[in-house]
């Protein structure tokens, strides 16, 4: 009950935005909702990538990153 109450006043509301100020409203209604997908519909890729792969990448990544390279620029 209370739901359509809400939606009805947030309509009357946008109707009598102009339509720039009805996009904008639209974008920020769009940006509440979290982007990317549920964890749970990743696990089908649990294991696809070898343990020896993983181990490598992890050295890799232990060994090369966050490190400064004061004469790179």
């Amino acid at each position: 009950m209370a739901g359509t109450l809400i939606k009805d006043n947030l309509i009357a509301q946008l109707d009598k935005l102009p339509y720039d100020l009805q996009l904008r409203v639209l974008d920020f209604i769009k940006a509440l909702f979290p982007k990317g997908v549920e964890g749970k519909s990743l696990l089908r890729f649990e294991g696809a990538i070898p343990a020896g792969d993983l181990e490598l990448m992890s050295k890799a990544i232990d060994e090369n990153c966050e490190k400064v390279n004061t004469n790179e620029w």
